[in-house]
């Protein structure tokens, strides 16, 4: 029975309910919510938490479950009585309904890549060889589970090519579990690994793999305890997980995560040691001829960015930010007693995104301006020109090795679905791997990026993508993330597509805190400055406003994770700038996110809550303890996931519960909680398309925009 279903059947008398009401109406009659009496002293301040409960496992507690059952029945009914519900469904299925190919991996005469023919839940893994050149379905998920939200993760061939290692997410949760089979005959291998997280997965040869993993959590905290003393360990095909050994642990320093990759067509084992979302690393490495592996400090301390991107021989390659907060490129020869490291290709006025060698050169992708530029250069650093790439956009994969003499690249743009490009190392040129047939007209569609003044004058980079046919002001959709020094190049998605056909217009603004222009970017949106994020959001509305791209009342504000924390906090801050608003699996409350799963990470980031000078200026945007009473609201549709163990639930249900508390006017303060989902990766089609259209549904409602066939 569907989660929905048993939280129906279980809890239906647990929570009060009135029938919804709609735009019309004067007020919502939202499900009861019991408010408790929690109030803690901090730094001499009294907080009230009046919704800790709701933080408890829905999974587990009754009471919450009966909330959860309760607000989604409301939330329901709501969204499924809207009018432009239907248009937006119809057209997010027929843009969903196109083939998709991943950039294709080659092992032992193999050729691996992920194929989606359109509606399918989950993507295939197919491999091609002499005996099927068309390619052969190796696994398919779609049958793992009757709900489609079993799904395949990640997945490595072995370097003979003879058998595949994967992953399964069951629910959309973060935990993994691993497993193995055959490439020629498709055969399931009896082996399992349970309670892998955060990891990579490494072939020692063709007969085992490293991977990382934590102690399994005691039972009921699966989804919300904190994770420490991650280890990698060694497991032997054709053995159980008991019998595994452990490679590599801190257990003096139980925040540390760590990672193991062997480069050097198996010579070398490299483990990266992180401690929490900043790109600062510690690197140890071992000999893999050597039984013992007994790891060696290559990198003692995280003071830079240090990614190991390939090997040549006992030469290891790293894009590193020492000295360098754009990166560059650095190679160390380990043959000698010590190593010795030589600088390869100094930083540029761009952004270096990535790196790999292929055909005996180097191929570095930069961000420039928010757009991906390759270089290719010699491996003693000297240039040999750029790759012509299809157009303006970003790339998606890189795949190829030191000996290869072609290699692969995904592409995508705002209009450009992604697509997978073969590549020549000597002729430098460059075509589709396979043809991604359209179900649109991308001419039909403009993409301009403009630069706008935040608040402190800093110019912020946004596109700004609508029909051409559009004409003056539009409903607008404003995405934005400014966070943990990820970037948000150009790319493709069918969903904002169905947004954009309907005549909306849809932008995305590269906000301080991103890695769009490198070490300086992150650190000028974060911790003490994480204001200035809000503030470039702001003004990224101001001038969607200002300049006829949206008229006031069809403004719109969207973002998922940090991005809900962000729009969470610029509703508190300016509600009377947005018509709706949809912050997704947010992080909003910012007095308790270390607490649970994976939070602790996220201080980097965010600052330290038990840190006073931390603690005040996280009590000043935390979008659960800021939220305005009696001042009118844009609509808010708050969505999150009943299994997200990367960013809890309960931040979403306490957040929603606060809005509905607070009397912020006629327009409607729901919660939308998927079931079986997590944080996002893994989620089936049909309930990407359900989602979507419900939440596009709701902006369209709120903003003006029709869904026309």
């Amino acid at each position: 029975m569907p989660m929905r279903q048993i939280l129906f059947a279980t809890a239906v008398a647990a929570v009060s309910l009135s029938a919804p009401a709609f735009a019309g109406d004067t007020a919502l009659n939202y499900p009861e919510t019991d408010r408790g009496s929690v109030v803690e002293t901090l730094f001499g301040e009294q907080v009230a938490d009046p919704y800790r409960w709701l933080e408890a496992d829905v999974r587990i507690d009754s009471k919450v479950a009966a909330w959860v059952d309760g607000q989604s029945r409301f939330t329901d009914s709501y969204l499924k009585a809207l009018p432009e519900r239907a248009g937006f469904e119809k057209k997010l299925k027929g843009l969903f309904d196109y083939p998709r190919w991943g950039v294709p991996r080659e092992e032992g005469g193999r050729l691996f890549h992920t194929y989606n023919s359109g509606l399918m839940n989950q993507a295939q893994l197919v491999v091609r060889d002499a005996a099927s050149p068309e390619g052969r379905v190796l696994l398919d998920p779609n049958g793992w589970a009757k709900d489609g939200a079993t799904a395949l993760d990640a997945w490595e061939p072995s370097p003979d090519g003879a058998t595949l290692a994967y992953t399964v997410q069951d629910g959309g949760s973060d935990w993994r579990t691993m497993k193995f089979v055959g490439a020629g005959d498709g055969k399931a291998l009896a082996d399992e690994i349970k309670w892998v997280k955060f990891s990579d997965i490494a072939w020692v040869g063709n007969d085992g793999v490293l991977y990382s993993r934590f102690e399994a959590p005691k039972e009921g905290e699966a989804f919300q305890a904190l994770n420490y003393n991650q280890t990698v360990w060694y497991h032997k095909l054709g053995t159980p997980q008991a019998e595994d050994r452990p490679v590599f642990a801190t257990p003096d320093k139980p925040k540390w995560g760590h990672v193991a990759q062997v480069k050097g067509e198996g010579r070398w084992l490299v483990v990266t040691s992180h401690e929490g979302t900043d790109p600062l690393s510690a690197v140890f490495v071992a000999p893999i001829g050597k039984a013992d592996w007994k790891l060696r400090p290559l990198v003692p301390d995280m003071t830079a960015q240090w990614d190991c991107f390939d090997a040549t021989g006992d030469t290891l390659w790293f894009v590193t930010s020492k000295d360098a907060p754009l990166k560059k490129v650095m190679k160390v020869d380990l043959s000698g007693a010590e190593p010795v490291w030589t600088t390869v290709v100094e930083q540029s006025d761009a952004n270096l995104d990535g790196a790999a060698i292929v055909g005996g050169k180097l191929y570095l992708n930069y961000l420039k301006d928010v757009k991906s530029l390759i270089k290719v250069y010699a491996l003693d650093g000297t240039p040999a020109g750029e790759m012509a790439l299809p157009g303006i956009g970003s790339i998606t994969g890189f795949s190829g090795k030191p000996g290869d003499r072609a290699g692969f690249f995904g592409f995508t743009s705002f209009t450009t679905p992604g697509t997978v490009y073969s590549f020549d190392t000597v002729s430098g040129k460059v075509a589709p791997w396979q043809k991604v047939p359209l179900n649109f007209a991308p001419e039909d569609y403009k993409v301009v990026q403009v630069f706008y003044p935040s608040k402190d004058g800093t110019r912020i980079p946004m596109f700004v993508v609508r029909r051409k046919d559009a004409k003056g002001p539009v409903p607008t959709i404003l995405y934005g993330y400014g966070g943990f020094n990820i970037s948000l190049p150009p790319a493709y998605s069918a969903a904002r597509m169905a947004w954009l056909a309907s005549g909306g217009a849809y932008a995305v603004a590269n906000l301080r805190g991103g890695g769009e222009y490198g070490d300086a970017w992150h650190d000028a949106g974060r911790r003490a400055r994480k204001q200035n994020v809000f503030d470039d959001f702001i003004s990224a509305g101001e001038w969607l406003i200002a300049n006829n791209v949206t008229p006031k009342t069809g403004l719109a504000v969207e973002g998922g994770s940090n991005g809900g924390l962000l729009v969470g906090a610029v509703v508190n801050q300016r509600p009377d700038l947005f018509a709706a608003a949809h912050p997704a699996v947010g992080v909003m409350d910012m007095l308790r996110f270390d607490r649970f799963t994976a939070g602790r990470y996220w201080t980097d980031d965010y600052g330290r809550p038990d840190v006073e000078a931390d603690w005040r200026v996280l009590r000043a945007y935390s979008p659960y303890h800021n939220v305005k009473a009696g001042t009118p609201y844009p609509a808010v549709l708050v969505t999150t996931a009943d299994t997200d163990d990367r960013v809890v639930p309960g931040h979403s249900f306490k957040y929603a519960a606060a809005l509905q508390a607070a009397g912020l006017g006629p327009k409607p303060q729901l919660i939308r909680i998927e079931t079986r989902a997590g944080h996002g990766s893994g989620k089936p089609i049909s309930k990407l398309i359900e989602e979507t259209a419900d939440v596009y549904a709701f902006l369209a409602h709120w903003t003006g925009l029709k869904a026309t066939d």
